[in-house]
């Protein structure tokens, strides 16, 4: 079953037998699937004829030919590797008289890899047979050869908690280790503030009113905020932002790690830092009732929200209170300016998340005494913040932005590692009041540059292609989710209808489903030297400025930003002279590089999302190991080759209903319409179906979770027995059709 083709038994090319292309004439990357390959080419995706599976790993860049199959589908036939994506491999160590064994974790992989006689790495490292370990690969696997590999370090047992998150590093090339000559230059820095300020761009703001407002869990603070009335009735924002390029000079050990990592990398169970600890939650960390430098904008706004005048310079600041966000809602909700949702679900749950609240509250009440002790009402600081990121927010609507309603899903863990609890993390105003503040502060940096003709990382977002955004609406008008109008100026890119899509479906059932059709419309957006806009947020101008304790790119924003406000304020001499330690000079400068640097910050912000996304899974998948037969009601969000993608009412978790579990009849895929059809029945699948799933399979080293359709309920029926609820109607099937069932297992949907 080929992605490219609807699926018929027996199908032929209608234009009759091809040629086989036996020289390579494509080059593509290599995607594994657990019974599969493909290679993604410029001219489409190709399934992997079975002739050099076993030389391939994913990611691979391969030299193909293209055949045609027995069924007349084309296939890639492997004419030879062109560059390798892994250097080494996690897998579990044996023993094969005089050799050592290395078998991957990754079922994807077809070879095995053999330890010669004289490598003593298994002995040296007190490596067991059973043992999972890290082996970097010295010859790779072909055809009729297996590949072989030194062993370089030692995981732990086959039963690890952290087993699979030590795979998705080594799968990137990830360490949680920093180069020594970086860690040393980090221990000679320090924190001198008078001779910081003996620098004439630089300010006191020591006795501003400055907070800062992170997840409880944070340990670097590298932005903070201060909000004052004007007696217009406007505002003045500072958006305060940690001066990492006071302390990282270019071409340094520590700048040319952070240029190689280009960002932190947040993964299910650590934090891979872009900058060593030592930067990150210390020096730089902006941490209350500690003099720190910063880079400042100061933003003047009229009582719409407008901006007036915006002023960035360096500064030193004083965090007077560290808070964190659910801390500050409940600040809000207590100032009655927001309200709580009502919560819903298991008895136990609601009365945990009810103390979550008051604990919350009580954080927030303690940050409102020491305030207090500056004369500042908190609270009343938070209602002014949250006003004007409201009126920020409506003016980027008016404007043509775009906000996608998602959640973050993300395993809790203990101390262990082991999950414990599937949650989401949704927007509140809390953390929307620091959004808009921190998007404010980009768009300001980002058109003083442009209106200068400067070069730096600016963040560019295209706009949607015709064809993706033609299909998310001829999807979402099928489903009956849309109506024609709707679908038609969606097809056209208007952002209004995109953002009134999202709207309209915002807290129903649906909004996951278009909420993710839209999204894979979107272009991904990159980062580039020049100013080319943002789409999603109708921005003319945008950079990142807000975080260059975990990305590359905001760091060469305040380098530049740096430079050219001393051209402007203090001359050309004097910039010549900061020059070196900003920028560098010569063929390795950033003037130089600079299209490299982006292009790699692009690259890299890609796969830290990939590994991030792909731990998540592994804890999810690790938490539903202890949950296999357990049945849950979902909704079919995906519908590919493959199968159907399911995502649960309880946890908004996503597994996968493989297409060999729906029958043993021929599935037809629609790739326009998202449907699977069965060619003997007619069983028709799409997206938003309701269903009834049962976790048959878990994969904790990939993060898989594998469904088996039990029940798709007929919505005819249930309306005919007095239109019962989605929930009402489950129970009563379960109840009927599965008596031994444990029911708190599968009811909480009725949430």
């Amino acid at each position: 079953m080929g992605r490219n083709n609807k699926h018929k038994r027996g199908a032929r090319n209608k234009r009759g037998p091809v040629r086989s292309e036996r020289r390579p004439s494509l080059t593509g990357r290599v995607q594994l699937h657990e019974h599969s390959a493909y290679v993604v080419t410029e001219n489409g995706d190709y399934k992997v004829m079975g002739r050099g599976k076993r030389e391939i790993m994913d990611g691979d860049t391969v030299a193909v030919s293209i055949k045609n199959s027995p069924h007349g589908e084309r296939r890639a036939v492997i004419e030879g590797v062109v560059e390798r994506a892994a250097i080494s491999v996690v897998g579990t160590y044996q023993t094969a008289g005089p050799l050592g064994v290395i078998e991957p974790l990754d079922s994807r992989l077809k070879a095995d890899f053999f330890i010669l006689p004289e490598d003593t790495s298994a002995d040296r490292l007190g490596v067991h047979p059973g043992d999972a370990v890290v082996a970097r690969i010295l010859t790779y696997p072909t055809r009729l050869e297996s590949g072989t590999v030194t062993i370089e370090r030692r995981i732990g047992g086959d039963d690890a908690p952290d087993l699979g998150v030590q795979y998705v590093m080594t799968r990137y090339g990830y360490t949680d280790s920093y180069p020594e000559a970086a860690l040393d230059e980090a221990e000679g820095l320090s924190l001198d503030v008078s001779a910081a300020l003996k620098d004439p761009l630089r300010r006191d703001l020591r006795d501003r009113f400055v907070i800062t407002i992170d997840p409880v869990d944070a340990r670097d603070f590298d932005d903070a905020i201060s909000l004052e009335r004007t007696p217009e009735g406007g505002y003045k924002l500072g958006v305060h932002i940690a001066d990492v390029s006071h302390y990282v000079a270019w071409d340094g050990h520590i700048d040319l790690e952070a240029r190689h990592r280009t960002t932190s990398v947040y993964l299910a169970d650590r934090v891979l830092p872009m900058l060593p600890e030592r930067l990150s939650c210390d020096l730089c960390s902006l941490r209350p009732d500690e003099d720190r430098l910063a880079f400042t904008v100061d933003i003047e706004l009229d009582a719409q929200g407008r901006v007036r005048h915006y002023d960035p310079y360096p500064s030193v600041i004083r965090s007077r209170v560290r808070m964190d966000y659910d801390g500050a809602e409940a600040l809000l909700v207590r100032a009655d300016a927001v309200e709580y949702s009502v919560l819903e679900g298991a008895a136990e749950d609601v009365a945990a998340a009810e103390a979550s609240r008051e604990e919350a509250l009580e954080r927030g009440l303690a940050c409102e005494e020491t305030a207090r002790g500056y004369n500042v009402d908190l609270g009343d600081f938070l209602v002014a913040a949250n006003e004007l990121a409201e009126l920020r927010r409506r003016i980027r609507r008016a404007r043509g932005s775009v906000d996608f309603d998602t959640a973050e899903i993300r395993a809790l863990l203990d101390e262990d590692g082991v999950p414990v609890q599937i949650v989401a993390r949704e927007r509140s105003c809390a953390t929307s009041l620091i959004e808009e503040a921190m998007l404010l502060a980009n768009e300001c940096v980002a058109e003083w540059l442009a209106d200068r003709d400067i070069e730096a990382c600016y963040r560019v977002h295209e706009d949607p292609s015709p064809d993706s955004l033609h299909g998310a609406a001829v999807a979402l008008a099928q489903l009956g989710i849309i109506d024609d109008r709707r679908a038609a100026g969606i097809a056209l890119g208007s952002p209004d209808e995109l953002q009134a899509a999202v709207d309209a479906a915002a807290g129903t059932a649906n909004a996951p489903l278009v909420n993710t059709l839209l999204l894979r419309s979107m272009q991904r957006a990159l980062y580039k030297p020049r100013n080319e806009g943002h789409f999603a947020l109708a921005a003319p101008c945008y950079c990142h400025f807000t975080s260059p304790i975990r990305r590359y790119p905001d760091l060469v924003v305040h380098r530049v930003l740096k430079l050219q406000l001393a051209y402007e304020q203090l001359g050309g001499k004097d910039a010549l002279v900061r020059t070196p330690r900003l920028i560098g000079k010569g063929r390795e400068s950033l003037p130089r590089i600079l299209p490299q640097i982006c292009r790699a910050c692009s690259d890299a912000e890609r796969a830290a999302d990939a590994a991030s996304h792909a731990t998540q899974k592994i804890k999810i998948a690790q938490y539903y190991e202890d949950r296999l037969g357990e049945r849950y009601a979902g909704t079919v969000s995906w519908v590919s080759s493959m199968g159907l993608f399911v995502r649960l009412d309880l946890t908004q978790v996503e597994g996968l209903v493989s297409i060999k579990s729906l029958g043993n009849e021929w599935f037809e895929f629609d790739e326009d319409a998202l449907t699977l059809t069965g060619a003997d029945t007619g069983t028709r699948y799409e997206l938003g179906q309701r269903v009834i799933i049962e976790v048959s399979r878990v994969n904790t080293t990939r993060g898989h979770l594998d469904f088996k359709l039990i029940h798709q309920p007929n919505l005819d029926s249930w309306r005919e027995s007095g239109g019962r609820s989605f929930g009402a109607a489950l129970r009563i099937w379960i109840m009927a059709t599965l008596p031994s069932a444990r029911p708190p297992a599968y009811l909480l949907f009725e949430r």
